[in-house]
């Protein structure tokens, strides 16, 4: 008998925010194959990272456990490959695996992908031409475009698994991962047209903590690498930053056009090989990112743009075409999810919830309203000062603690800790800092509270006399 258990095919990218995809109401640009899992899927609107920066938050995603359980908290630890993972325990339950494309969780014979039956995946970042990978274990070079790349891997590994049992294959792009550098196909794409500047482009960090202002992500803040081009003469202080801004977000949708083109590939293929009707399509990134929002680039921040994810997924059997759930959803869920579906057993290690429920169109009764984030890295990329807090649907609150805690690759600067308190209905864009102001006092002390309960749940160290 056929074993009729649904294929997964997971798809992210890395810094990919949603607000640069259309089917999010994103107003500058255009993903029609990443739209089209949405219309015949479901969007979240609410889907959130526990620890916005790569190497963690794939960490997370595998493991279903946060950070400081997994032992992933910065761009410089890496994943001990002897952890429990999902793809290791749908092989077991007699999935056929496979990886190819963005691991970045570390390199060598304790740190490359295990539990998957093929696996090529780029060492470190990777480059996007011509990349080096680690095809189960052996470097070897590749030409082309590494997007390409990735979703020919891909597709060769479907058409060449064994079709009688379901599998669970991870398509992880690069894209679009600092430098930003483009394909020759949509090198200029955009050229000539104005990419519309954020509202908070001009954010002067005042009424909040400090700690934004001292962040080094700013378009005065990208280099010459970045850029690709000299800066033209002349221009006015106001004037160099949206032109830097340009070039930025030119080259960032770029990248994009090309993951959404090799999207379209991997749909077209499931359709004319007739897996489309029970193949699991998951479309996210590793966290989101700052696109020009604030005067920012790069991620970290537990603020909106970073924080949120975007996540479109299509299964015809159960999930209703152009659904939109609203509910909290986070990378820890990702895992217990696929192995829900899967028929496996979720380990009672893993931290999160299968939201299978909600891709049913069901919200249940206990369902989370309220999430734990903590970023580790401090001072260490941009500046960004280690924090952590707590986002309900209506409210977050923010604890910068000033502290490396020892972590890999972590400063020993000393910070003065500081509070944020956003109002998210009445400030969705993080712009007011609420904390010190009489009538937040109530709200301040229930998100107290509830941070200091969910960081007791999840065993975590308070720092804030919790």
């Amino acid at each position: 008998m056929p074993d009729k258990r649904p294929n997964i095919l997971f798809i992210m990218s890395d810094d990919h925010a949603a607000h640069a995809m259309s089917c999010y109401s994103g107003r500058i640009n255009e993903t029609p194959n990443l739209d089209r899992i949405a219309n015949e899927g479901m969007r979240f609107d609410n889907c959130f990272c526990t620890n916005s920066i790569c190497t963690p938050s794939r960490a997370v995603i595998l493991s279903g456990t946060h950070s400081h359980v997994n032992g992933v908290t910065t761009l410089a630890s890496a994943m001990d490959n002897r952890l429990v993972t999902y793809p290791k325990l749908l092989q077991q339950a007699g999935y056929q695996t496979g990886i190819f494309g963005k691991w970045h969780l570390g390199q060598g014979p304790a740190h490359e992908p295990t539990g998957f039956d093929g696996w090529c995946v780029l060492p470190g970042q990777g480059a996007y031409h011509d990349p080096e990978m680690i095809e189960m274990g052996k470097r070897k070079t590749f030409s082309g475009y590494t997007t390409d790349i990735v979703t020919d891997m891909t597709l060769d590994w479907l058409r060449e698994r064994d079709a009688a049992k379901p599998f669970c294959l991870m398509c992880h792009h690069k894209a679009p991962h600092r430098p930003w550098t483009p394909d020759e196909k949509h090198a200029t794409l955009y050229e000539g047209v104005e990419i519309p500047e954020p509202e908070t482009f001009d954010d002067d960090y005042a009424n909040r903590a400090k700690a934004a202002a001292v962040a080094k992500m700013r378009m005065s803040d990208l280099n010459e690498r970045d850029l690709k081009q000299p800066i033209p003469d002349g221009l006015s202080h106001e004037e160099e930053k949206s032109w830097r801004y340009q070039r930025y977000i030119k080259d960032y949708l770029r990248c994009i056009a090309s993951v959404d083109d090799n999207v379209g590939r991997l749909l077209d293929y499931l359709d004319q090989a007739g897996l489309a009707e029970n193949t699991i399509v998951i479309y996210t990134s590793d966290q989101g990112f700052f696109l020009g929002d604030h005067g920012w680039f790069d991620k970290r921040f537990m603020y909106e743009e970073s924080l949120r994810m975007p996540f479109v997924v299509r299964y015809p059997q159960e999930i209703k075409p152009a659904s939109v759930n609203t509910d909290m959803i986070l990378n820890l869920d990702f895992a217990p999810t696929f192995l829900d579906y899967a028929g496996a057993d979720v380990p009672d290690a893993f931290q999160g919830t299968s939201f299978r429920a909600l891709l049913n169109g069901t919200t249940p009764e206990d369902w989370q309203t309220a999430m734990y984030y903590r970023y580790w890295m401090h001072f260490k990329g941009h500046h960004v000062c280690a924090h952590y807090g707590v986002r309900t649907l209506t409210h977050k609150l923010i604890y910068y603690y000033g502290d490396g805690c020892g972590q890999p690759g972590t400063s020993d600067e000393a910070y003065e800790p500081e509070w944020e308190l956003f109002d998210l209905e009445k400030d969705p864009r993080e712009l007011f800092s609420v904390y010190d102001e009489p009538a937040y006092a109530q709200v301040r002390q229930e998100l107290t509270a509830e941070l200091d309960r969910l960081q007791r749940e999840v065993g975590d160290r308070s720092f804030n006399g919790g």
